[in-house]
């Protein structure tokens, strides 16, 4: 079951910043959370299951609680002063973690209809 698998993710590396890519179909924002410790991006999502009238279910298959951690490189000196976090309506979330020696917390924001037309 899903439940025991971590999250699918790519790891990319830009000259200034890192950007790790995650699987989360069925995610509202405000059902993950986005964690930088130790050059660790860890991610922890909950979503859930819709009822359909008529049908019970028989296995459930879809994990709805979900987590996954990503190892940054020990050699790069990365916090998450000025990260993001961007949930894509394609169902993945982007983590961008610049390279800088300050620290705060990383916000997620939902993208939007608009910005979604955009990418195309």
């Amino acid at each position: 079951m899903q439940e025991r698998r971590p999250l699918s993710y790519d790891l990319l590396e830009s000259d200034d910043a890192y950007l790790v890519v995650f699987d989360a179909p069925g995610v509202r924002g405000e059902d993950l959370n986005v964690t930088f410790l130790d050059h660790t991006v860890e991610v922890t999502l909950d979503r859930f299951r819709d009822f359909y009238d008529g049908y019970d279910l028989i296995f459930p298959g879809r994990g709805v609680s979900l987590s996954g951690t990503v190892d940054l490189p020990a050699d790069a000196n990365v916090t998450p002063q000025g990260a993001n976090a961007t949930l894509a309506r394609n169902g993945t979330l982007h983590v961008e973690i610049p390279k800088s020696d300050a620290a705060s917390d990383v916000a997620v924001v939902e993208e939007s209809v608009d910005d979604a037309a955009d990418g195309d």
